[in-house]
């Protein structure tokens, strides 16, 4: 995708935020421990342009060596989606799956795609600490509905062979970058490693990995803890792209479009004091020390009411140095995640 990509033709503010899942309020603030006290509430489905022939989805980075092997160029095998309803997609068919546990196996196996997962891993995702009393009859069962559901969506010479059975476990066959969660990981990890020198190459990396998302990771997988774990971790990365993505865009000047970004952020996400930081400097840098200074109070006033804890160091520092009209405030650094680290891609190889 180039500078004329995907946002270049709509409203580059409202369809990227309101195309992100709306996991509810988020709690993460300097210090706190981020468990989320808000039960999902609702979401909404990001854009996917597909072709009318082939169904497959589009807008991706447009220079696939940006983020290894995919649908197109690893053979047109399968892709399993798990940002959002787990779903198989190949060149000439896809859908979810309807069976809850095959659901959950196939959503599992994906997580570690290209790995073994022991039996004991799936038997505890699937059924917790009620297993039935031939659990591993009914392992075998799922599995083999599992690798029906592959096959019947598969290229025809990976039929029978991307869910083979191997000793003690399964394993999923496929290149990990047939998974959309493994391909927003890189994407958004090349995304924030661009940051500081091509801003508007980080923007379209992480706007790409940001369009992967249809709705809450892993929505329907399951209570599971592998499958929980991962939706968080999910989540989390999806939230750090999202700030990075802003610090791109103000550092390629489009702050108009980044503060009404950031305005929309914290009413969904009062308590996350990152994206506040970055709504302060922004107001700042544009010469609305007076609407930073509120956003601010507003800030601390929330945390207080709803956690009892006063901000975190750093957003207090930003108050102060925009109080006092630090210059610090001008210079790039002071949009970048301190230290400034890019998100890695370790979360499915943990």
């Amino acid at each position: 995708m180039t500078g004329g990509g995907v946002l270049a033709t709509m409203d580059p503010v409202r369809k990227l935020v309101r195309s992100q899942p709306k996991i509810g309020r988020h709690p993460v603030a300097a210090g706190q421990d981020g468990r989320d006290r808000h039960p999902i509430r609702s979401w909404e489905c990001g854009e996917r342009a597909r072709t009318a022939r082939t169904g497959r989805t589009v807008g991706r980075a447009a220079d696939p060596s940006d983020h290894g092997p995919s649908l197109y160029n690893f053979g047109g095998c399968v892709e399993i989606n798990i940002l959002g309803p787990v779903s198989i997609d190949t060149s000439h068919s896809g859908g979810g799956i309807r069976a809850g546990k095959v659901r959950t196996l196939v959503a599992t196996l994906a997580i570690d795609a290209g790995r073994a997962v022991s039996l004991a891993d799936l038997v505890d995702e699937l059924w917790g600490a009620t297993p039935p009393d031939n659990v591993l009859n009914a392992l075998q069962a799922h599995a083999a509905r599992a690798r029906k559901v592959l096959n019947e969506r598969a290229c025809p010479e990976r039929a029978g062979g991307i869910l083979r059975s191997v000793l003690g476990g399964y394993l999923l066959e496929i290149d990990p970058q047939c998974v959309d969660g493994n391909r927003f990981l890189r994407l958004v990890s090349q995304g924030a490693a661009l940051l500081p020198a091509d801003p508007t190459r980080a923007v379209e990396l992480l706007e790409t990995g940001l369009r992967l998302w249809r709705g809450p990771a892993l929505i329907d997988a399951g209570e599971g803890r592998r499958c929980r774990g991962a939706a968080a971790l999910f989540e989390e990365r999806r939230l750090t792209a999202l700030e990075d993505l802003i610090s791109a865009m103000f550092l390629r000047g489009g702050e108009a479009q980044a503060i009404a970004m950031l305005q929309q952020l914290v009413a969904q996400y009062p308590l996350r004091e990152r994206f506040c930081e970055l709504l302060m400097v922004g107001l700042y840098r544009v010469g609305r020390q007076g609407d930073a200074l509120e956003s601010y109070r507003l800030a601390r006033k929330r945390l207080d009411d709803e956690l009892g804890v006063q901000p975190g160091a750093l957003l207090r520092r930003r108050h102060a140095e925009i109080l006092a009209q630090d210059p610090v405030l001008k210079v790039p650094s002071a949009l970048w995640r301190e230290p400034y680290a890019p998100a890695d891609t370790s979360l499915l190889s943990a």
